[in-house]
């Protein structure tokens, strides 16, 4: 039997054909980071923003401008041109490129998701079907960690990490990162029992990962069995 062969559209025949025409995205890196082994996963809940503002972005056309159209090393997150802002300057973008600069990798390389591929303005928008959804996208990031083999999962917010922990059977806490300010809002590192870590992480849409008070990218490199 031959082995499978590792690319981009083999995750993306297992996108949800009930979903390919709502509001939405599965993709946020392009076929450089969905073509290899990758030590790290990344996974936002799901796609910002008003689906009535977005209705021609669909998961289906989107994730064939990804396959087709879009550079071989493209980054949602590096390369997007956000609310009228220059590409990786606005809302959470700037955040996360700061914690790929401090792990050293390409964004473009690096495979990255939400949970749920549903837009929505606030995750609150969406909360009668995350569930539902949830398991509806799971086949996708299943195969993903099956093919890829990242050695962490990195989850933004509490979400996608409980989700992805109680998926992994990631139980077993490693560390925690205390924000240094009032608010003292924590970050978490998980491991599963066969060695994959999941990093529950504060949301980037919300705490600010540039500044060293509220940066969690130590819990990625720790987790990643590297030093600060």
């Amino acid at each position: 039997m031959k082995p499978e062969r590792v690319s981009i559209e083999l995750f993306a025949n297992l996108i949800p054909p009930s979903l390919v025409h709502e509001s939405g995205k599965v993709f946020y890196s392009g076929r450089a980071a969905f073509s290899k082994p990758s030590p790290l996963y990344m996974l936002g809940v799901n796609p910002g923003g008003n689906p009535a503002d977005y209705l021609i972005e669909t998961v289906g056309r989107h994730t064939h401008l990804v396959l087709n159209e879009l550079p071989y090393n493209w980054s949602a997150y590096r390369d997007e041109e956000w609310e009228g802002a220059p590409p990786g300057t606005y809302g959470m973008a700037p955040r996360v490129l700061h914690l790929l600069n401090r792990l050293g990798v390409n964004p473009g390389s690096v495979p990255a998701s939400n949970l749920l591929f549903v837009r929505s303005r606030r995750e609150e928008h969406i909360q009668d079907r995350p569930s539902v959804l949830a398991d509806l996208c799971w086949p996708f990031h299943a195969k993903v960690i099956e093919v890829l083999r990242p050695k962490v999962v990195l989850c933004f917010g509490r979400t996608a990490g409980k989700y992805v922990s109680g998926k992994l059977g990631a139980r077993h806490l490693v560390e925690t990162f205390v924000e240094q300010n009032n608010r003292r809002w924590e970050s978490n590192a998980f491991k599963a029992d066969d060695g994959v870590h999941v990093v529950v992480a504060t949301h980037p849409s919300i705490a600010n990962w540039t500044k060293p008070i509220t940066d969690p990218s130590v819990l990625v490199l720790h987790a990643l069995g590297r030093g600060a």
